[in-house]
Parts: C-alpha cells; sequence; structure tokens
C-alpha cells in the first residue's frame, strides 16, 4: 500500500490553492518586505505574493496534522485516507469573497476504521501533537534565534498557527479531535 496515493497528492494541491486564496492578505503585516509597495495589489491585480506567503504558513500546518492522523492509523494497522474537504473549502472561499471577518471552515479529513478506543483516542490526539511540536518548535527556533532573521516572521507566524490549531482541535466539541480523544479515553478506561 502507497503511503499517499495520486487522490490524495491531487486533494493535497487543491487545499493548499484554497487556503493560499483564502489567507491571502491576511498576514500582510508578516510577510512585507522592506521594499513594500501597498499600491502592488491594485498594479497587479491578483497578489501572487500574499497568496504564497499564505500557501506556505497555512497549508503545512493543516497537512502534517492530517498526516498525523494517517500515519498514527496506518501504525495501528488500518487503512487511512487524506481528503480535502471541498464543501468546507468552498465555504471559506464565499467568506473570503465576502470579506468575512472571521473565517471558519475544514479544509481536510482523514477517513479510517475504528480500531479500537484506545488507539482510536490515539489516532485523534496524534494531529493535534503534531501541531503541538511544530508550535512549540517554532516558537523556540524563534526565541533562540536560530534561523535568519528574514525568515523571523513567517517563523513566528507558524508558531501562532499551530498553536490556534492545537488549542481549537483539542476543544472537547462534539466533531473536534479533542471530543473523540476524551470520549476514547473514557471509553478504554471505563
Amino acid at each position: 500500500m502507497a503511503l499517499l496515493s495520486i487522490r490524495e497528492i491531487a486533494d493535497i494541491a487543491i487545499m493548499t490553492a484554497a487556503l493560499g486564496f483564502i489567507f491571502s492578505g491576511m498576514f500582510q503585516s508578516y510577510s512585507r518586505k522592506h521594499d513594500y509597495d501597498p499600491l502592488t495589489h491594485y498594479r497587479s491585480g491578483f497578489d501572487w505574493e500574499a497568496f504564497r506567503f499564505a500557501a506556505y504558513v497555512t497549508a503545512p500546518a493543516i497537512i502534517l496534522h492530517e498526516f498525523g492522523h494517517k500515519f498514527v492509523a496506518m501504525a495501528f494497522g488500518v487503512s487511512a485516507v487524506f481528503h480535502a474537504a471541498y464543501t468546507w473549502l468552498a465555504i471559506g472561499v464565499v467568506m473570503k469573497l465576502l470579506s468575512f471577518p472571521f473565517i471558519f471552515f475544514v479544509p481536510a479529513f482523514v477517513t479510517h476504521a475504528s480500531v479500537g478506543a484506545l488507539a482510536d483516542s490515539l489516532i485523534a490526539f496524534s494531529g493535534p501533537a503534531v501541531n503541538l511540536v511544530l508550535w512549540l518548535g517554532a516558537w523556540l527556533i524563534h526565541r533562540q534565534r536560530l534561523m535568519d532573521k528574514r525568515y523571523g516572521n513567517g517563523l513566528l507566524l507558524t508558531a501562532k498557527i499551530n498553536m490556534l490549531l492545537f488549542i481549537f482541535n483539542m476543544l472537547p466539541i462534539p466533531g473536534f479531535d479533542g471530543f473523540r480523544f476524551f470520549l476514547g479515553l473514557v471509553g478504554a478506561f471505563l
């Protein structure tokens, strides 16, 4: 069994492009260069630099989160498949086009068979655990100045995005990873 199918790779590419569009322009204070020209967007039409930056800082956090679920499920011996959530991505695009001040959507998910309460709990926690590692790692690298200064803003933004994804996903609300994690723990130990 291949780690990723052609369909999964296509879903990752489409999701990355949608995330770049949805979040383009939201991180201008992080992506500005020293020669920043605020009229660039109006002169060239679409701001490709903002699109690229938004895709670079958002997509890896989500892709790696979902890979956490996928690869832990596969380690338990079940098939797991990455999917772009096309309906939710469309909702995100519409919210961006309508200039919503807060955008909430689910860009991707992984499907897998149930393995048992404790294993399902670990699979649910594995995605947020990846975000926790990325958050703390990016924060530590930024704090210790272990990376070139020109990448500092992107690294700080990566830390913040992963922090939000970790905290948000660990909320014990039905449909969230945190709910499945705590439900699996309760099922395993009670």
